[in-house]
């Protein structure tokens, strides 16, 4: 454009304010769009050099949305073209604002996270373990939280009560611990259960019924009644031929994931413990499952695995139907984790970077770098989304800190000291609150909750 044309463009919009005002907001919405759909569409090259010429603020992140508003204006125009503008519906077009809370980058752009990033956090409670704490888990219900050691042992633990604690002055807590009180009657350790015999390496809580499952060194994988105060021991037992590594539970808890030291898959019914695996040998992970989780809509559960890569498995045939391999630079993937509406997944690997993958294309959408002074992991941790999916979090072994991610355009966030003195080998984010849970080598679990709560 000349610059007479320019500088006649300038004078129309001078001529009426408000129009000007509306206009050059609209086109930064419009901006920003397009540089998020070029992202979301894999050209970075173009996307990159946009951004930076409206200088984006914050980052666009990729996203589908304006091919979905362009699809249903036009969608909208084709069945209402004898009606008039006025009555155009816009309320109709999907924004992501009636789906769904979590990440969906079809139908949302710029949207403002509702919840605090890792920094807001503080510990509320610290349990002990006599050796290093290497499990945990929330009930769906978000009442009780569990956590399971190198001891054999298994704690119980009651949110409300670690909060009420966590709101007792020093001189409160002194007298409750003289007259015996706290202990008695509000401790929030609640049971502690004894029944492996080695190592816990994994836990999950049933979907529904107030059962807790645990599997261990030991070979073996436990149900508990937790909340009956007179349980001590397991009311059934799995026996496997190796260790237990991790499992999940299918989302209506008739079926249960369990991955050990063999490649080989396991998936049991719940009920009888008859035990399936796949009947396509070639499906299996060449080296031992790390990591397991069935999404959301049960339609689909998926495996990381220390040969590098991820599958993707349908859980009516129990059959692999992708495989994402070198997932993380041909390093050990160490976790995986649903996004709510089971549209993408989370892993992360000993390469210290975080991605985001879209399930629907099978791709990377997005990278978390940052984390990891050496730039390796030695030891294995996990990657989790908070409970609006607004961050992501991720323990860095060698500064023992929490990184934390924008979810949706990666942007690093204020670093969280978490206090431990050894490596967080387990990090557990609360489905519905703002809370979560470390476990470390230094014997000990430490339940944080955003600042805000403990004072309520």
């Amino acid at each position: 454009m000349s610059d007479r044309n320019h500088d006649s463009l300038n004078n129309s919009f001078n001529s009426n304010d408000k129009y000007t005002k509306n206009d050059v907001k609209f086109r930064e919405n419009l901006y920003r769009l397009i540089v998020s759909q070029l992202f979301y569409d894999g050209y970075q090259h173009v996307a990159v050099g946009l951004s930076a010429a409206i200088q984006a603020n914050p980052p666009c992140p990729p996203s589908n949305r304006l091919l979905n508003l362009i699809k249903n204006v036009l969608q909208n125009e084709n069945f209402n073209l004898s009606d008039s503008k006025e009555d155009f519906d816009y309320k109709k077009i999907p924004n992501g604002d009636n789906e769904l809370s979590g990440l969906d980058f079809d139908y949302e752009s710029d949207k403002i996270p509702t919840s605090s990033d890792a920094s807001l956090y503080e510990t509320c409670y610290v349990t002990s373990h006599k050796a290093p704490c290497r499990a945990a888990a929330f009930d769906p219900q978000g009442t009780v939280i569990a956590t399971g050691s190198v001891d054999a042992s298994i704690k119980i633990l009651d949110i409300e009560r670690m909060l009420a604690k966590s709101s007792l002055t020093h001189d409160q807590i002194l007298t409750s611990d003289q007259t015996g009180q706290l202990s008695a009657e509000n401790h929030p350790v609640i049971r502690t259960l004894y029944d492996h015999a080695d190592e816990i390496t994994t836990l999950a809580f049933h979907p529904f019924e107030p059962i807790l499952v645990s599997g261990s060194r030991d070979y073996t994988v436990k149900f508990f009644e937790y909340a009956k105060p007179s349980t001590k021991k397991a009311f059934k037992t799995i026996q496997e031929s190796e260790q237990i590594r991790c499992i999940s539970f299918h989302p209506n808890g008739d079926w249960l994931l369990v991955s050990t030291q063999h490649p080989t898959l396991r998936l049991y019914k719940v009920e009888t413990s008859q035990c399936f695996v796949s009947s396509n040998p070639n499906d299996q992970h060449k080296l031992a499952v790390t990591s397991v989780e069935w999404s959301p809509n049960a339609r689909v559960f998926a495996t990381a695995s220390k040969d590098g890569s991820i599958k993707l498995w349908d859980s009516v045939s129990n059959r692999c139907i992708n495989t994402f391999a070198d997932a993380h630079g041909h390093q050990e993937v160490c976790s995986v984790q649903f996004s709510k509406n089971s549209k993408y997944l989370l892993s992360s690997g000993k390469d210290s970077v975080v991605r985001l993958w879209e399930l629907s294309t099978a791709r990377c959408l997005i990278a978390y770098t940052g984390a990891g002074s050496a730039g390796k992991q030695e030891k294995r941790t996990q990657a989790i989304f908070n409970h609006t999916e607004d961050y992501i979090f991720y323990p860095d072994e060698k500064t023992t800190t929490l990184c934390c991610w924008d979810s949706r355009n990666a942007e690093r966030q204020k670093l969280l000291a978490l206090g431990h003195n050894g490596v967080v080998k387990c990090i557990v984010h609360s489905t519905n609150m703002p809370q979560f849970i470390t476990c470390s080598d230094d014997f000990r679990a430490r339940f944080w909750s955003r600042r805000t709560l403990l004072g309520e």
